[in-house]
């Protein structure tokens, strides 16, 4: 299916799309379509590689935020052969920016947490657009003590502009909720795996993002503020009108490969031609490769030695050397 909210960038692969579909519909199958539907193709598959080889920062935080990108209830769906959605933080409500539960991988028992940010105008209205409250980072805990409690592997996918920073939130004690959740993160008892489907903005994202292994879709993003927030800060821009944002984005590196570069991730997972929401199966298939390799690794550690790993990542972020 083509899809009909296109970048100004993918238009011309759009159009490639649209013609190759057109092709295959008609209702001539002579040698001669089935010549210019492979030419079409070849010509199709070459300027994928031109356009996403040369892709900037800012049109990387363009994909992250593509309205047809897969959230983590799809990748729930895909990537896991059952998921069981579990509700509520058991204090106040139901935060349904945060999705969490048990799944399985492949015959693997595992504790899912990610953050949801709804389609539809009402679906992201009930999600917050993935910004999620103090009692969505707390259903997130819910998971984690669960998982340490029954000895299963977790499992998380961020995808949110940030934390909800509204009044409501403040007063439930958003910023508590979120370090309780990085002290608990840092403490587990169980090899923990986060995957950054998409967005990854600043405390909002951390709050379930302390893991053994750090994995990043291809064009998925990583920062502590957004391109427009930084803009809005340094130059007052306009947050509807963001003029100095593309600056921004690159001078944030908050691409998987800066990413890579600094030690914040340690892969970064390649997404198919034409970006995850391209070929979703194919992005899914290529995140449970990977949560299974590093499992595999994982297993092989201890409680302490887990625990001992995922301290000294994190500690080792950060550090400069002066060069004397």
């Amino acid at each position: 299916m083509i899809p009909t909210q296109v970048l100004d960038f993918e238009r011309p692969l759009f159009e490639l799309r649209r013609k190759i579909e057109e092709l295959r519909g008609s209702a001539e199958a002579s040698d001669a379509v089935t010549r210019e539907v492979d030419a079409l193709g070849r010509q199709l598959r070459k300027l994928e590689r031109e356009v996403f080889q040369n892709l900037t920062p800012w049109q990387k935080v363009l994909l992250a935020r593509h309205p047809r990108r897969p959230y983590a209830l799809d990748y729930t769906a895909s990537v896991f052969s059952s998921f069981t959605e579990l509700h509520g933080d058991r204090l106040f409500g139901d935060d349904q920016s945060v999705i969490a539960g048990l799944a399985t991988l492949g015959q693997r028992p595992v504790v899912v947490v990610g953050q949801q940010k709804g389609r539809s105008t009402n679906d992201k209205i009930a999600r917050n657009f993935g910004m999620s409250h103090p009692e969505g980072y707390r259903k997130a805990m819910r998971m984690m003590e669960l998982a340490a409690r029954f000895s299963k592997p977790l499992i998380t996918f961020v995808d949110t502009p940030g934390a909800y920073p509204g009044v409501g939130a403040e007063e439930r004690g958003i910023a508590e909720a979120i370090a309780r959740n990085l002290k608990i993160m840092m403490g587990l008892p169980v090899p923990v795996i986060v995957v950054v489907i998409g967005e990854g903005g600043s405390g909002g994202a951390l709050g379930i993002a302390i893991g053994n292994v750090v994995l990043m879709l291809e064009y998925s993003i990583y920062s502590v503020i957004s391109p427009e927030g930084c803009a809005g800060i340094l130059f007052k821009d306009d947050l509807n009108n963001p003029a100095h944002a593309p600056e921004m984005a690159k001078n944030l590196g908050l691409t998987a490969d800066d990413l890579l570069r600094l030690g914040v991730i340690d892969e970064i997972v390649p997404e198919p031609p034409g970006g995850a929401h391209a070929d979703p199966s194919g992005a899914a298939s290529a995140i449970r490769e990977a949560i299974e390799r590093h499992l595999a690794v994982l297993d092989e550690l201890g409680t302490g030695d887990l625990i001992a790993q995922r301290m000294d990542k994190f500690a080792r972020m950060g550090v400069v050397h002066s060069g004397k």
